[in-house]
């Protein structure tokens, strides 16, 4: 399941946000800082209308969307990395995630204050970034200390790599630069070694990420440029609060009249699977029709394995159609004698949209 952390300053509109979302109330919302102690965690399924045309072409007897979890990490501020505000506890919750969706403010409004006393989402993204950065630092910097007391007499070479690899991020991070941006310093080689060393350590700065430019109602379906230092989409948390509320014919009605197709979470989901790079394919039958996900350029028995891990082993080959042409032509039965369907051995890669019946040595 994919997970992704919502973080920001206090009283950015995150858990505002969170509980819209998850269409939940766990999240406390308040007019002032830790109002959220403990991070609040939501699981939503993750909307495909693909899987209801799937599913009648099957008669199937249920329907599984994949699903998201989202983490409401409490409100970090200037110092945190240092403690203030209980920063390092707040921090510790990132880890686990997969990516971090960084909710910044561009919404205006006098009841609820701002700690820094003014709305700039560029200012916002500034902190919270130096503070994630801080924390990756101090990690860094302890095993640095320990790999070079180490590192002497007959394990100096064996942990040279280490040691260089170490010093290097620690420059990278002292420079203010999230580690995930470690590649695109030409001074790096990163083979597996690396990678290892890296994967062990951690860092909270190497989880992709996604800002949320959280903006005013009557801002919805506009376009402005907000000057942050990668990809984002805006949200209206307020709105996406009231539609929360109403059911799902009046949130449609409701959004039609305001001009807009997708709500906040469709935004997130599409932002947050090209972020990680992840795509959908299908298995659809009498039983059930389920979605999938896997990252892009997985091939046949990886996808297989997220089933099952025992068929990656025993991966033979796999029935694959487009899922348009699979509803097309009436399912498995129709399929056959379309010319649509394909026999794919262990090199088939998937791509976003495939039906597959995997066969499998048991």
């Amino acid at each position: 399941m994919l997970s992704l952390a919502i973080v920001g300053l206090p009283n950015v509109g995150k858990s505002t946000l969170f509980n819209a979302l998850t269409k939940s109330k766990q999240a406390d919302v308040a007019n002032y800082p830790f109002c959220t102690i403990e991070p609040n965690v939501g699981v939503v399924e993750v909307p495909d209308e693909r899987l209801l045309p799937l599913s009648t072409t099957s008669k199937s007897h249920k329907i599984v969307p994949t699903a998201i979890e989202f983490v409401d990490v409490a409100g970090l501020v200037k110092g945190a990395s240092e403690g203030e505000g209980l920063g390092n506890k707040f921090l510790s919750h990132i880890r686990e995630t997969d990516a971090i969706v960084q909710v910044v403010r561009g919404f205006t409004d006098g009841n609820v204050t701002h700690v820094h006393g003014k709305v700039d989402p560029k200012d916002d993204s500034e902190v919270i970034n130096l503070e994630l950065i801080m924390t990756d630092w101090q990690t860094v910097s302890k095993r640095l200390d320990k790999t070079r007391k180490n590192a002497k007499g007959v394990m100096a070479k064996e942990l040279a790599k280490e040691l260089a690899l170490l010093e290097k991020i620690d420059a990278h991070l002292q420079a203010g630069k999230p580690a995930r941006t470690l590649e695109g310093d030409r001074s790096f080689v990163i083979g597996e070694d690396e990678e290892l060393i890296l994967r062990d350590l951690h860092l909270i700065t190497m989880k992709p990420m996604l800002y949320v430019v959280n903006i005013d109602e009557a801002s919805v379906g506009t376009k402005k440029e907000f000057n942050l230092d990668g990809p984002y989409i805006e949200i209206s948390a307020k709105l996406e609060a009231e539609l929360a509320e109403l059911g799902e014919e009046d949130a449609k009605a409701y959004m039609a009249d305001l001009g807009i197709t997708e709500t906040g979470l469709d935004k997130l989901v599409v932002a947050g699977y090209k972020l990680l790079d992840l795509v959908t394919y299908f298995t659809s039958g009498e039983p059930e029709t389920r979605a999938w996900t896997v990252k892009k350029g997985a091939k046949g028995p990886e996808a297989a394995g997220v089933i099952h891990t025992d068929f990656i082993k025993g991966y033979i080959k796999a029935d694959v159609v487009n899922w348009k042409d699979f509803v097309e032509y009436k399912g498995w039965s129709g399929i056959k004698t379309s010319g649509k369907l394909r026999l794919e051995g262990k090199e088939y890669v998937v791509e976003d949209g495939d039906t597959v019946y995997f066969h499998v040595a048991t």
